[in-house]
């Protein structure tokens, strides 16, 4: 009998495996390439995925209580014994995972462990698997406690985002075309190789899981261009090939910042606008870059996936 850690391991192998197929297909394809491909990429993201799998044996999550909290307080108890209440959840899960996404980008504190995935410099499907390891220290779960509340179990909750995120695996490669009338509706890897490019046009873009009708719905929905490919990674790219550096070097940095602020609403501003804020303006949040490029042809400001 299959127990939930039985999925999740024969999930996780399958995932792995196939991203590592992807890894020799790419290798061999680009090996004549002026940009081959980079194994050290795929050796983070695994490093990353074993982090996470000791990091999940530990009781630490700030989202854990929360949840609780909202439990204990929920305002109806649903039973998912129809297909509507199905699609109702499904709906109500892509709505916190867009704000959540978006606010991944937005507050500094939660982009510092987000940054991490948009790290890599070549978009691969092991870049899906690099998610941080300091996510759950975060509580980023936490903007899904209102699922919760409503009256959704919280395990229900947890498996219905587990799935979003598997959804999202097959995004993470340069190599699927246009979807055509597809792409209206759900993330494809066309709009998701927008949200991790880090083209002053594409900042803030396609924050959906499954589906992009919210972005449409709030203006962040950006389509790709062949006249404007896609560079991937942060917009300062990392270089550095040692996991830690990787995961840890934007929690390094905001913690300079902090220390170096000349007062307690500088530090707590640090800490909750976007990445690249500064206090005199000379930061490179989306806005200021976008006013450095006069060119670019999108101005929805609302953080950005690269420092």
């Amino acid at each position: 009998m299959f127990t939930s850690g039985k999925i999740a391991l024969c999930v996780t192998l399958f995932v792995v495996g196939v991203s590592l197929i992807e890894a020799c297909v790419l290798t061999r394809s680009q090996r004549n390439s002026a940009t081959p491909f980079d194994w050290h990429e795929v050796w983070i993201s695994l490093a990353d995925l074993a982090g996470r799998k000791l990091f999940a044996l530990l009781p630490l999550s700030l989202a854990t209580p929360i949840f609780a909290l909202a439990w204990d307080h929920r305002i109806f108890t649903v039973t998912l014994n129809s297909a509507l209440m199905v699609f109702l959840l499904f709906i109500g899960q892509e709505f916190c995972y867009y704000w959540y996404h978006r606010a991944s980008h937005r507050i500094r504190f939660f982009w510092a462990t987000h940054a991490v995935h948009h790290s890599p410099n070549q978009l691969t499907l092991s870049s899906a698997y690099r998610l941080g390891l300091t996510g759950k220290l975060t509580g980023s779960a936490m903007f899904f406690a209102p699922l919760v509340w409503l009256g959704v179990r919280p395990e229900i909750v947890l498996a219905t985002l587990s799935f979003n995120l598997l959804y999202q695996f097959w995004l993470h490669n340069t190599w699927t075309p246009k979807l055509g009338w597809l792409e209206y509706v759900f993330n494809t890897p066309s709009a998701h190789r927008v949200h991790h490019a880090s083209n002053v046009d594409y900042l803030d873009a396609n924050y959906g899981g499954v589906l992009v009708v919210f972005d449409r719905l709030f203006g962040t929905y950006v389509e790709e261009r062949a006249d404007d490919p896609c560079r991937y990674g942060l917009t300062t790219p990392t270089r550095s090939h040692n996991p830690l550096v990787v995961e840890f070097e934007h929690w390094v940095s905001l913690a300079r910042d902090i220390a170096s602020a000349g007062s307690v609403w500088t530090a707590v501003s640090f800490v909750i606008l976007p990445p690249g804020w500064r206090a005199d303006g000379s930061g490179e949040t989306t806005e200021a870059l976008r006013q450095r490029n006069p060119a670019a042809r999108r101005t929805v400001p609302v953080g950005t996936p690269g420092r």
